[in-house]
């Protein structure tokens, strides 16, 4: 999210309230989340769960737009990103320490982190109808939740099963060698992968290495044995919208009917969008989020998630 974004996501929170606050995972580690709220009457409760690598701020904006429709809406930071990373007492600053030898996976993020802010929000909005967004890992992360059955509605955005032979060519080239050839050699030698490598966010050595293993498998994280969590996918029995971008590299079609497959006790609604559709000409695995897709994007997507039944 360049300047200009940021800036028009801020002032499009001017009739909506947002509070930074702390959400515990379920093991007490601090997540560090933002809580939006209408000015009015709120109708729907919101969750939305970032990709991997992508800080809560890029949300920002559509949160507040969902909260302008009366709902209340929780963005956070996974553990050992964004503003949940560990945080080092210098003179006069409050700096993030080193991710060397900081200990999580994206399992532990599923199981450990948005476990717990799903179950947050449905405590604290237990009234409200509830929907969950999940972009990329966000939405991977809904069929390893142990409580999945407790969410019923799910909107996913360019989420896929992101094993490097569904992804487009030449971009499945470029990421097996990133993280073959850059990665995986960075996170061994320093312990953890910083944002300069190419991600744009440090990334926590355990985090890398399981995603880096699944991105390699055949079936990404469904052909994982040591994942327990799979068994969970059945579980949810809500209504689940899966968006494909056409000009996603990353999350292209099969990439996400694999995904949904695995939802076994549901049939998925899969939805394609071409940036023609938007009036752009790119949205690509990160544009559904920008502001300027406020109209042709996020009204259907907010409709949805506001849809009873």
């Amino acid at each position: 999210m360049n300047a200009r974004e940021i800036a028009a996501a801020a002032a499009a929170l001017d009739d909506v309230f947002s509070d930074d606050i702390v959400v515990p995972a379920a093991d007490g580690y601090p997540l560090a989340a933002t809580l939006f709220l209408p000015r009015g009457r709120k109708r729907h409760a919101v969750l939305i769960n970032s990709a991997t690598a992508v800080p809560r701020k890029v949300y920002r904006g559509f949160a507040g737009y969902l909260a302008r429709r009366g709902a209340a809406v929780l963005t956070y930071d996974y553990r050992g990103t964004g503003d949940s990373r560990p945080m080092a007492a210098t003179t006069g600053l409050n700096k993030p320490k080193s991710l060397a030898g900081f200990k999580a996976t994206m399992a532990d993020w599923a199981a450990l982190d948005t476990t717990a802010a799903v179950s947050w929000m449905r405590y604290r909005y237990r009234d409200l109808p509830f929907a969950y967004v999940g972009h990329s890992f966000g939405g991977q992360a809904l069929g390893l939740l142990a409580n999945n059955a407790e969410i019923p509605r799910a909107l996913l955005v360019a989420s896929q099963a992101a094993t490097w032979k569904l992804m487009a060519s030449p971009e499945r080239y470029r990421v097996v060698a990133f993280m073959n050839g850059i990665g995986l050699p960075l996170a061994r030698t320093l312990g953890y992968v910083p944002g300069w490598a190419g991600l744009g966010m440090d990334l926590p050595r355990g985090a890398f290495e399981q995603w880096r293993g699944w991105v390699m498998r055949e079936r990404y994280l469904l052909d994982d044995a040591t994942l327990a969590a799979r068994e969970n996918f059945p579980k949810f029995k809500g209504k689940l919208r899966a968006l494909v971008i056409t000009d996603d590299t990353w999350a292209t079609r099969p990439a996400v009917e694999l995904l949904c497959s695995a939802f076994t006790s549901i049939t998925p609604e899969i939805i394609s969008i071409r940036p023609a559709d938007a009036g752009a000409k790119a949205i690509g695995h990160f544009g559904f989020f920008r502001s300027d897709h406020r109209d042709a994007l996020w009204r259907g997507a907010a409709e949805w998630l506001e849809a009873e039944g």
